[in-house]
């Protein structure tokens, strides 16, 4: 009898697809599912803290409760998906995500807005922030080793993961300013557990194929990327301009809920809306820079974006009316997506190949780390005295990107044409 031919074995790296729904079922659902949980919470646990306890102050340290975990998560996260796969972490952080948000969904109703009302959406915010860290690194993880399966049709499959991160920035915040609004804390929150557990049901089936070597430590890799970004001085002028931006930015992130509801008047979904028109804006500059910039390199289009980012940073905390707010902020978010376009171009003609590694995750926390610190400037600043702390951070923001398009001016790497995606 003729033997039964040998199976080909699984495709060597870190991760293994076991087996494959194709690309829709198997990845590209549960990455909008929680993209969607993501989006929600990283938008509406804010307005519920607002709503809970009315509170300028507990709403800034709601942002820092989500971010400082988020930061000190990030390195954790990535070792635990080389560990244990991206499935496992992808399916354990969504059900707990599900689980707190269920739990607080089942607390709050009952507790008014008194001390376990307000310990209860903090806590939500701390836990979130970091299981959503955990979801997402699992999701890029499990995107790239479809990429790599895919092959030459790889950056297929990272566009498709692109346009599903936009739409549900796109969607979430309004949808939990408007869930916040007419159905209350427990529509929202459990309109997030809904989404978690279909990510949970359908994450990525993957499993680790643990490499040989040992891994790199954290604190190697880190000193790693700090001294590769040294070497570059291009590339680090860029990430001090953008963390002074970043700063500006997250101010106005944290503070958006009081400015919008206390100072104009608004609801929680007018809120939402604020995003949801800047996640459009951003959309709409990221395709605008790729042409621009294949055109006429990186400099003029980062110079052009970094000046609408501080022009309208400036003139947000003079906005007059809720209609001017939403356009300013649309607008400044537009010209970070244009500079992000950019440092994302000038990273991949600059980091040597066996270091890019190290230092993009060096550059990730530094370009992350001023969001707490915006937080909690909001938690120690009087409400009425919040547009004159964002217009100090908006001098900040245009001095720092004028010196490092000044710096940039000159090298050759942001001249020419691109020729990176």
């Amino acid at each position: 009898m003729p033997r039964t031919p040998v199976q080909p074995r699984p495709p060597a790296g870190r991760h293994a697809r076991i087996p494959d729904f194709g690309p829709v079922r198997g990845l590209y659902v549960p990455r909008a599912a929680d993209a969607a949980a993501f989006a929600m919470s990283t938008y509406g646990i804010p307005l519920l803290v607002l709503a809970v306890t009315g509170s300028a102050a507990l709403t800034g340290l709601a942002f820092v409760c989500e971010w400082v975990p988020r930061l000190s998560a990030f390195a954790l996260a990535g070792a635990a998906v080389d560990r244990i796969g991206s499935t496992r972490v992808m399916r354990i952080a969504s059900l707990a995500r599900a689980a707190v948000a269920l739990g607080a969904a089942a607390v709050l109703p009952a507790a008014g807005t008194g001390t376990v009302a307000v310990v209860t959406v903090m806590a939500l915010a701390a836990t979130t922030g970091v299981l959503c860290e955990f979801c997402y690194v699992a999701g890029e993880s499990a995107g790239g080793a479809a990429s790599r399966d895919a092959g030459d049709a790889g950056h297929r499959v990272q566009a498709a993961l692109l346009g599903i991160d936009h739409c549900s920035t796109l969607a979430g915040p309004a949808l939990a300013g408007f869930l916040l609004e007419y159905v209350g804390a427990t529509g929202m929150l459990t309109t997030i557990a809904a989404c978690s557990l279909l990510c949970a049901a359908l994450a990525p089936r993957q499993r680790p194929r643990w490499p040989r070597e040992a891994p790199v430590p954290v604190v190697q890799g880190m000193r790693t990327g700090w001294s590769t970004l040294r070497s570059l001085p291009a590339l680090g002028w860029l990430c001090v301009g953008l963390l002074l931006s970043n700063m500006a930015i997250g101010l106005v992130q944290a503070a958006g809920p009081v400015l919008v509801v206390q100072h104009f008047g608004g609801t929680s979904s007018q809120v939402g809306l604020v995003w949801s028109a800047a996640a459009l804006a951003s959309l709409a500059m990221v395709t605008l820079a790729r042409f621009a910039i294949d055109r006429t390199g990186l400099w003029p289009v980062g110079a052009a974006a970094a000046a609408l980012a501080s022009a309208t940073c400036l003139a947000v905390s003079a906005a007059p009316t809720y209609l001017v707010f939403l356009v300013l902020v649309a607008l400044l978010m537009a010209g970070e997506a244009g500079m992000t376009v950019v440092l994302r171009t000038l990273r991949a003609r600059l980091i040597p190949a066996e270091a890019f590694g190290s230092t993009l995750s060096l550059i990730i926390l530094l370009l992350l780390a001023p969001f707490p610190v915006a937080g909690a400037l909001v938690a120690l600043t009087p409400p009425e005295l919040l547009g004159h702390v964002i217009t100090a951070c908006a001098v900040l923001q245009t001095l720092g990107l004028a010196l490092s398009f000044a710096k940039l001016r000159t090298h050759p790497a942001v001249r020419r044409p691109a020729t990176t995606p």
